[in-house]
């Protein structure tokens, strides 16, 4: 383990990191802050520091009667890649989504994240579906655990 501390957003700082950490990692669908809150409420939402710097974030979605799947999505920033970070919050990710039930686990990446996509794909992750949102140009890939 190395000296990342993660933790839940516990109030408009953290969430504003959590906020930052995503939308620098997924320019292309940038949160509000009001939206992130909104996000809080019905997913499990974590953020990771090094020291006092801002590592990245994770969010887990979970379970509903409709899908037995959780989604786990994992974001490293860019200048903390590389260093066992994305391992340690996929791991709370995936053990978070174990304990909500989920009987199958998804992740969704955006296609010009190569580093993501190829995180997920090491994890045995398979691609399901590639798909634009309405006004996108840049598609999102939707994994399943293998």
């Amino acid at each position: 383990m190395s000296d990342l501390r993660i933790q839940q957003p516990d109030g408009d700082a953290t969430l504003k990191d959590w906020q930052y950490a995503h939308n620098v990692i997924i320019p292309t669908h940038s949160l509000s802050l009001d939206e992130v809150r909104e996000r809080a409420r019905r997913n499990h939402l974590e953020i990771a520091y090094l020291d006092d710097d801002l590592v990245g974030c994770s969010t887990v979605r979970p379970p509903t009667d409709e899908t037995p799947a959780a989604t786990v999505i994992a974001r490293v920033l860019a200048a903390h890649r590389r260093r066992g970070f994305g391992e340690e919050l996929y791991a709370r990710g995936l053990n978070r989504a174990r304990e909500l039930g989920a009987e199958v686990v998804e992740t969704v990446v955006l296609s010009s994240n190569e580093d993501g996509l190829r995180f997920a794909l090491k994890h045995g992750f398979v691609e399901t579906e590639r798909y634009l949102l309405p006004g996108d140009t840049i598609p999102w890939i939707d994994l399943r655990l293998s």
